[in-house]
């Protein structure tokens, strides 16, 4: 990983290099050549064009040999174009040589990366389940940029992979998650979650934005960062557990509704024609599987109970693929 951070500084000092020096190098040479064959035309008694020559095959190390100097005023002229124009012409293609490798080694280790023209999904993280959770968005047909550190060795090459650090402010503004419609935080670490949580928030403050957590009490200390939905892994698996211990089917019906390939998972805001009447009615009358609503930031399944519809709520449904 220490490669990385040098690539970068190298990158970008190539780069400063390139933009100020190449153009200015290539201006003192041209400069060189004039003058050289001006000097090297007076002194020799031959033409400016054969001068001019003379002067670029010195510059170049072609050195025909045709034309040579007769005098000392003409060898002090060519030692100067020798000795000014070579270097120079050399410092030239060093610059833009290595230019070309580095751009070649930004792309390869993911650093010089075309984000997505439409909205795109943004991860921050190289969490386990990142590789699987890129399969399902790509399947829909959502653009994914990845943030990590390194990259997945079997990831999809319809992603967008940008390498750095996830809690790097810099490399989050990289990913432009302004341009984005939403957001995933699974990084490793629920520290990094946090920072990344922080800087994202001052980035792009109206982003959607999700984040997998190892803890509960991370998942709300994020919520008071301004993500808007958290899952805690460990709560996940532990209730998961917990209710497969009461039924053993209960995982399975669980991984059925995430999992299922006819049908997805949507959250649409109630319609008027069902503001004011209960839940059950929204049951019978919609086209999908209603399971719940989401109120105040919490799913009520309406099991036990008949909750009434406000327009502040949104259906949690399943619906065709």
């Amino acid at each position: 990983m220490v490669a990385v951070p040098l690539l970068l500084i190298a990158s970008r000092l190539v780069k400063t290099l390139s933009r100020r020096s190449i153009a200015a190098l290539l201006g003192f040479v041209v400069a060189v050549l004039v003058l050289g064959a001006a000097g090297f035309s007076l002194t020799q008694h031959i033409s400016f064009g054969t001068a001019l020559y003379w002067a670029i095959t010195t510059a170049t190390t072609v050195g025909y040999g045709d034309v040579t100097p007769h005098n000392t005023a003409g060898r002090v002229i060519a030692n100067v174009v020798m000795l000014a124009a070579i270097p120079a012409l050399g410092a030239v293609f060093a610059i833009w040589t290595s230019s070309a490798i580095l751009t070649h080694l930004r792309r390869l280790f993911g650093m010089d990366s075309r984000l997505p023209t439409t909205p795109f999904t943004v991860i921050f993280g190289a969490n386990a389940i990142v590789t699987r959770a890129l399969n399902e968005l790509l399947a829909t047909g959502v653009p994914v940029v990845l943030v990590a550190p390194t990259k997945p060795g079997d990831l999809d090459d319809r992603v967008t992979y940008i390498a750095g650090d996830p809690a790097d402010e810099q490399v989050i503004a990289s990913a432009h998650p302004e341009r984005a419609d939403r957001a995933l935080i699974a990084c490793d670490s629920d520290a990094d979650a946090l920072v990344c949580a922080v800087a994202l928030h001052h980035l792009a403050p109206s982003l959607e934005s999700y984040a997998l957590t190892r803890s509960s009490h991370v998942s709300r200390a994020l919520a008071e960062l301004g993500v808007h939905h958290t899952l805690s892994a460990d709560e996940l698996v532990s209730h998961t557990l917990a209710k497969s211990l009461e039924t053993p089917q209960a995982g399975d019906v669980l991984l059925s509704l995430v999992d299922g390939t006819n049908y997805r998972m949507v959250q649409q805001p109630v319609g008027s024609a069902l503001v004011g009447r209960a839940l059950s009615a929204a049951r019978v009358e919609s086209d999908g599987f209603v399971l719940g609503i989401y109120r105040e930031g919490r799913v009520d399944l309406g099991i036990g109970t008949d909750p009434i519809l406000s327009p502040a709520d949104s259906l949690i449904m399943l619906a065709a693929a």
